[in-house]
């Protein structure tokens, strides 16, 4: 049931969705009903007496337990919702179904750089990849004094020089999983093929050692990949100077590259939402789903990821698992994830942040219900460990908190070369090397943020578009900025700061 004022997502819901902001004492469409207390737009109102104990749902699924007597016409929210406990299905791939991939000939293109590698950047830039943060400002020096010499002015078709530092790599152990995590998010952007070249800077002495990281992974020096420390350079403005003249080599080897008709399946696509509202997942996040099944149906992968904003909807995951294993991943993953923050004192419903709950949404369920819309609807190919290199074609999830930077950080060092990132509140999130499409899901967000938003999904709120026709626009819209259309963060040149490893290791 629609109207221009509210709408109810599925018909055993007793809850709908307001569509705007509605007044207390104002008569709820054709329903019968009347508002019995103002209701903010993008929150919930009670379609018929709910008594305390009774589930509320939403989505035909259960996102809350009332904790009181509710009128109908009444404000569902945090003041009279609680999280509701739930039994987690293992019908593994219950629901999974053939996938139609169209023949290479007959699917979409975009313009790309293809790698000696064999992989397939959408930029073309240079990186300073730092081991530790103790060599990050030698870095950002480096990085400072080509761009004030003019030294990229002679390379037009060279994006720019990224530096990518961060706050760890020593005083942590060596050998377990949280350094792995570690290693693998700076070994991903480090062999990134949106970096045309890179230039790994350590400090010496860290516990992070590059040549033990290049042992494990197993790559060698070359035209395209260089490293030294500062204390082997002989300090800082030493490793400045030797940077400047690897710089001149690596911009010209990088201005070599050249862009190509390649087929979508050399695309990988991060999957990303932010400041979600109680639109996000009716508008953006549906849409985003649609482009994903395009883009998978090209050929292409779309990693879904944000393990905490899956809880209690991983069942629309596991279920088109492609096989048992799979699902049984994910949900192991799940379930370390409880662990986790019961080892923290935390708990799984403490992620829907003040914003979240501002723009309407009230528990992880119902937030979680609303990012899976993100996935589309095709089969769940394979689950990876933070950082870990994407192998697999469709749809994928890699395991990472729901802080955005953190997790981008992740999809973006498993391979990822495009981010969608929807957002109900705004979110003003940029990253380099990889070009992040903004997707608003409501119109008043859109235009009050415009120069931050790339494409606005409050359209289908409005009834003037549907997901369909939404997602079919996202497609295009991937496509063209893979090809080197500008999105909005990139015109502000946002992206230098986001490099943020998830550290979950003890610092000694």
């Amino acid at each position: 049931m629609s109207s221009h004022q509210i709408l109810k997502l599925h018909e055993t819901d007793n809850i709908a969705v307001a569509l705007r902001q509605i007044e207390s004492d104002t008569a709820l469409a054709s329903t019968g009903l009347t508002a019995v207390e103002n209701i903010p737009s993008g929150h919930k109102v009670a379609m018929e007496s709910i008594a305390a104990g009774q589930k509320i749902t939403k989505y035909g699924q259960i996102i809350g337990v009332a904790t009181q007597d509710i009128p109908a016409g009444s404000h569902i929210h945090v003041h009279n919702v609680t999280m509701a406990s739930f039994e987690r299905s293992e019908t593994f791939g219950s629901k999974a179904r053939d996938t139609d991939i169209l023949p290479v000939a007959d699917r979409a293109t975009f313009d790309g750089y293809r790698r000696t590698t064999g992989a397939v950047g959408t930029r073309n830039y240079v990186g300073i990849v730092t081991s530790v943060n103790c060599s990050a400002s030698a870095a950002k020096l480096l990085t400072k004094e080509a761009e004030r010499s003019g030294l990229l002015d002679a390379y037009p078709g060279v994006d720019g020089i990224v530096p990518i530092v961060h706050g760890a790599g020593c005083c942590i152990g060596t050998d377990d999983d949280a350094f792995r995590k570690l290693q693998r998010a700076i070994w991903g952007y480090a062999t990134h093929p949106n970096f045309a070249s890179v230039l790994m800077l350590g400090l010496g002495c860290e516990a992070n050692q590059i040549p033990l990281m290049l042992e494990a992974y197993g790559r060698p020096q070359d035209d395209s990949f260089q490293y030294y420390t500062l204390q082997s350079a002989g300090g800082t403005r030493k490793s400045i100077e030797k940077g400047l003249v690897w710089l001149e080599t690596a911009l010209q080897n990088a201005a070599k590259a050249q862009r190509e008709p390649i087929d979508a399946s050399h695309l990988s696509v991060a999957l990303q939402c932010g400041g979600s509202d109680g639109y996000s997942g009716i508008t953006a996040n549906p849409a985003l789903g649609h482009a994903v099944d395009l883009l998978v149906r090209n050929g292409g992968t779309a990693a879904l990821a944000e393990t905490p904003e899956i809880y209690g909807a991983e069942n629309l995951l596991t279920d088109r698992a492609a096989s048992p294993e799979v699902g049984r991943k994910l949900v192991d993953l799940l379930e370390w994830w409880e662990d986790y923050a019961a080892k923290h004192g935390s708990e799984m419903n403490n992620n829907p942040t003040p914003g979240n709950k501002m723009g309407g949404l009230t528990t992880i369920l119902e937030k979680s219900l609303g990012a899976v819309a993100k996935a589309g609807s095709t089969n769940l190919t394979g689950v990876y460990e933070y950082g870990e290199r994407i192998t697999a074609k469709g749809l994928v999830f890699v395991d990472s908190p729901g802080y955005d930077p953190v997790s981008l950080t992740g999809e973006v060092a498993s391979g990822c070369n495009m981010i969608c990132f929807t957002t109900g509140r705004g979110s003003c999130y940029g990253n380099k090397p990889v070009p992040s499409i903004k997707i608003a899901s409501n119109s008043t967000m859109y235009h009050h943020m415009v120069d931050d938003m790339d494409i606005n999904c409050g359209t289908i709120a409005e009834g003037s578009e549907t997901v369909a026709e939404a997602g079919e626009r996202i497609f295009r819209a991937i496509l063209e900025t893979a090809s080197g259309k500008q999105t909005k963060s990139e015109q502000l040149d946002i992206g230098d700061a986001e490099f943020a490893p998830w550290q979950t290791y003890a610092q000694m």
